[in-house]
């Protein structure tokens, strides 16, 4: 099981390198690696588990935070109508998305950073996304509202992007023109 000891931190080179694609069929190994990250997310949601590990609490992991270079994340979060998103990919990537923008008026935060960052992080108000699961299957799936930005956030972390890259560093609460703003 993974731990808080396991994700790497802010400053890390690894958060900045692109990450490599996975071949597919993926390895055993590769399999692994993805399934941990997702009983990561899982658990960290389930207070029991994650106060007895000392887990914090995440929506989405990407195999970079766990020191890893490679195409993978684990996504587990609820819309604003309660519906579950959990998905488990290798080599996701957005097909599309909106001219629209919205961010998260509470910010974001990331299991790599351990300060909060203050500020609006602009992200595709909506998202078509496609990847491979571990079964095997290519999925293609459109998004909007916090699953859309927690997916922008993880495929990120693939390219070396951090979530404060976005922010305004003269104004961080600058108003974000025509975007959609969502409570979380």
């Amino acid at each position: 099981m993974l731990m808080m000891e396991d994700i790497v931190r802010d400053g890390h080179p690894i958060l900045r390198k692109i990450a490599t694609e996975v071949s597919m069929p993926p390895s055993e190994e590769d399999k692994e690696i993805l399934k941990s990250l997702m009983e990561y997310v899982q658990n960290s949601q389930i207070p029991e588990i994650s106060a007895q590990f000392g887990l914090r609490p995440g929506i989405g992991l990407a195999a970079p935070q766990i020191n890893v270079s490679k195409r993978m994340i684990a996504v587990h979060v609820y819309d604003n109508k309660d519906k579950l998103y959990s998905y488990a990919l290798f080599n996701p990537k957005i097909v599309s998305h909106s001219v629209e923008k919205a961010y998260l008026v509470s910010g974001e935060g990331c299991l790599s950073v351990d300060e909060n960052i203050p500020g609006f992080v602009p992200r595709f108000a909506r998202i078509t996304l496609k990847g491979t699961t571990l079964d095997g299957e290519v999925v293609k799936f459109r998004l909007k509202g916090l699953p859309a930005i927690c997916f922008q956030h993880e495929i990120d972390h693939l390219n070396g992007i951090m979530f404060y890259d976005h922010i305004n560093k003269h104004d961080p609460f600058a108003p974000i023109e025509d975007a959609i703003a969502i409570e979380r």
